[in-house]
């Protein structure tokens, strides 16, 4: 299988145009969050330690206006009961970002890595 190069540069890329909705700060974070199980605002915040409610509401209505996450609401009276969880879309990210933790590993923070 030969791996082809997209030209990444390009606007009308689709990997730039993927590239560019996961680069946002937090939102492989709340995948990574996610990925175990669902999870109610309150929770992810505990897990995010520095982000804020503002940018989390945001995220997540973002990430669920991509297909990312889905929210469900348990309770329609306030104050709501809502949980998000990951849509198939976003689950079928775990491969590749599971690829980039071990690259991760593997190259621990060496900035100047030995020739090959």
């Amino acid at each position: 299988m030969t791996l082809t190069i997209p030209d990444v540069l390009e606007e009308s890329c689709a990997t730039r145009q993927a590239l560019e909705r996961l680069a946002a700060k937090w939102r492989i974070l709340l995948i990574y969050a996610l990925l175990d199980e669902p999870a109610r605002p309150a929770r992810l915040r505990k897990r995010l330690p520095g982000i804020t409610q503002k940018v989390l509401t945001e995220t997540l209505r973002a990430m669920e206006a991509d297909g990312l996450v889905h929210r469900q609401v348990h309770k329609q009276t306030a104050p709501a009961h809502v949980e998000y969880s990951l849509t198939a879309l976003g689950r079928s990210l775990e491969t590749p970002l599971a690829a980039i933790c071990r690259w991760a590993v593997e190259h621990p923070g060496d900035p100047h890595p030995a020739p090959q």
